[in-house]
């Protein structure tokens, strides 16, 4: 079992940025891909960024390539997302993931989830 906790939302000006953080306890995080999804109002849950467990592939969706960053920190149980050039679009709740089975660009192929954290880009 592993148990996510995000941190590090809040309130940005558009162009601004923001580095959200995923931290895990229990056992198994250094051994499994993870990810970030975010969900705004009114819409489905849609896939962000994902990582392999050695953090030496990542994947991004379309719209935040260039602009986010995945990344994680074994040592430390941590994942991280920065994100840059904030757009109002980009306001939803962020979630955290581990271990999927399956496509990573899947919500349903997730085990583990966090609670989220609010991330909210003004114009």
């Amino acid at each position: 079992q592993v148990q996510l906790v995000e941190s590090g939302g809040g309130l940005v000006q558009a162009g601004g940025s923001l580095r959200l953080s995923c931290a895990a306890s229990g056992r198994g995080f250094s051994n499994y891909p993870t990810g970030w999804f975010r969900q705004a109002p009114g819409k489905e849950r849609e896939f962000v960024a994902a990582v392999t467990w050695s953090g030496g592939s990542t994947f991004y969706a379309d719209s935040v390539k260039g602009r986010f960053t995945i990344s994680r920190d074994n040592a430390k149980n941590t994942m991280y997302l920065q994100m840059n050039s904030l757009k109002p679009e980009d306001t939803a709740v962020y979630y955290c993931a581990a271990d999927p089975e399956g496509s990573y660009r899947s919500s349903d192929a997730w085990g583990f989830w966090g609670q989220g954290t609010q991330v909210t880009v003004s114009s």
